[in-house]
């Protein structure tokens, strides 16, 4: 039988096509769904570092998970976790927003504020005020959503309204239960042992606009101190957990 030249490039096109669907999917239970990956410069920082957001889709998405591993730059933990879960399989029927450093500048001179010298979890319009002065560690800056980065965060949260956010933040080692949802603190303190407390409700902070953007969506979980490879690999596979779980299976909160 003779083969034309055109019915093996068909073949070939075929086969490739299989293969990029098979590289590109992740099991969910038995199932398995395509992966979509994507990143997106949401904005950049007063000294002009991009802001990037990862984007990881299981199929047809029900919902919209974001996680977002640094607002203060002397807090890096974090950064580690989310660029570890960017590098992972996506989960089934979700999409899953993966924000590692929203204050670049910070992080580059390991400072808890940008490059502004503003707080920048003090810096949300929801309940700001005042506080300190230009330099000091909790300077809430010269007026609510003063900075780019700040703003940059806010209007993509306001287009993408994730039903849960997880902020990680150091060094005390807990999950705070004073704001988001009680099922996922929980669940997230029990998965990584750390103790369930709350923690003041700050003013400016990203997860007080956040909650009253998106009530009882986000919440704070702060990693221990000192992160090794190890710990950094257990507090992905907790969120992983979290993650997967849908609200509307979730008891209460």
């Amino acid at each position: 039988m003779r083969v034309t030249v055109a019915a093996c490039l068909l073949l070939l096109s075929v086969c490739c096509a299989l293969t990029a669907l098979a590289a590109g999917a992740s099991r969910a239970g038995n199932r398995v769904v395509a992966t979509a990956r994507s990143s997106y410069v949401l904005g950049r920082s007063v000294n002009g570092r991009r802001i990037v957001a990862r984007m990881l889709l299981g199929g047809t998405a029900r919902r919209s998970v974001l996680v977002v591993g640094s607002i203060a730059g002397d807090e890096p933990g974090g950064i580690a976790v989310t660029r570890l879960l960017a590098s992972e399989p996506a989960l089934g029927g979700v999409r899953l927003w993966l924000i590692p450093d929203m204050n670049p500048d910070g992080a580059a001179r390991g400072t808890r504020d940008n490059a502004d010298g503003v707080d920048l979890n003090r810096n949300f319009p929801f309940r700001w005020r005042h506080l300190g002065t230009p330099g000091s560690r909790f300077y809430s800056g010269p007026k609510p959503s003063s900075e780019p980065e700040s703003r940059a965060i806010e209007a993509f949260i306001r287009r993408t309204r994730p039903t849960l956010a997880i902020w990680l933040h150091q060094p005390y080692g807990l999950v705070d239960d004073s704001e988001g949802p009680r099922w996922a603190e929980r669940l997230l303190a029990r998965s990584l042992e750390l103790p369930l407390e709350p923690l003041p409700d700050y003013p400016g902070s990203a997860i007080g606009w956040e909650d009253h953007l998106v009530p009882a969506s986000a919440f704070d979980a702060e990693l221990p101190g000192r992160l090794n490879r190890a710990a950094i690999r257990r507090a992905a596979t907790a969120i992983r957990s979290v993650v997967q779980r849908s609200p509307d299976a979730a008891p209460g909160g």
